[in-house]
């Protein structure tokens, strides 16, 4: 099954304008912008046919060209990475059979979330989407705690039933939990990693569809296909040690970047 790779990437962020070209310094001192680090991420994956960054803005394609990435330039009119995705599968002949969606946020992504998440829709063929979890330990879950705690919108939570299909996402923390995890002790709480895999035929749907109640209160652009019937896959992935986290707020550049430095990521 062939897999394209397209990385969602706009300039006009309503919470962090200009996110894709913010710089992150590795451990070994080198900045790159965090879109550069994003499209590594993705390069790293294997198994995949294509890696295109998607924009609409033309300071998003120069410094993405200028680092050696196919970019696939998509109208302005698309309200989510989820819609800019469908337009560039589009663009490119629609003759895909998996297209993944790497959020262009999440230069941390592991390359074995990616492939346990594409391993997971091949095998599961009533879903038309599927999207990674990874359970939080106490760390995790005080940072998303900590976020909501002060007002920003921070990492997404979700909740899925017994053979893995969504039954929420929240920006806020769910399910409740009044108790306190310390360290690396496990918690009921799972982290939304934001990569989606999508079947061509519900990724071509998804544009014709009007924003529902729940999309719009969460600002979630996967509550659409639940929201429309459609099956979500949730895929349980492993840290395996390594630390993970989005680019959602500036205060979680100086937080990416200790966390580069701690795993020795360049």
């Amino acid at each position: 099954m062939s897999v394209l790779i397209a990385i969602p990437a706009r300039y006009a962020s309503s919470r962090y304008p200009g996110k894709p070209l913010v710089p992150l310094t590795g451990a070994s001192g080198k900045a790159m912008t965090l879109i550069e680090r994003s499209w590594r991420a993705a390069c790293s994956v294997s198994g995949v046919d294509k890696v295109v960054v998607a924009t609409d803005d033309d300071r998003i394609r120069e410094a993405a060209e200028g680092f050696g990435a196919e970019v696939v330039m998509t109208s302005g009119t698309c309200q989510n990475g989820t819609e800019r995705c469908a337009e560039t599968h589009a663009n490119l002949g629609a003759g895909y059979d998996i297209v993944v969606n790497l959020q262009g946020d999440a230069p941390l992504t592991p390359h074995w979330f990616v492939e346990d998440l594409i391993a997971g829709l091949r095998a599961a063929p009533e879903a038309g989407v599927a999207t990674p979890v990874l359970r939080c330990d106490g760390d995790a879950l005080n940072s998303l705690l900590n976020d909501r705690k002060h007002g920003r919108v921070g990492g997404t939570t979700a909740v899925f039933a017994s053979d893995h299909s969504a039954m929420y996402f929240s920006k806020e923390v769910v399910p409740f939990t009044a108790q306190t995890y310390a360290g690396t002790e496990d918690t009921p709480v799972f982290h939304h990693v934001g990569v989606y895999a999508y079947r061509p035929d519900a990724l071509a749907a998804y544009p014709t569809w009007p924003v529902g109640p729940l999309e719009q209160l969460e600002g979630l652009e996967q509550l659409r296909f639940m929201e429309n019937g459609r099956k979500v896959l949730c895929v349980e992935v492993e840290a395996k040690g390594r630390q993970f986290w989005e680019l959602n707020n500036p205060q979680d550049v100086p937080k990416l970047e200790q966390m580069m430095a701690e795993m020795g990521l360049e």
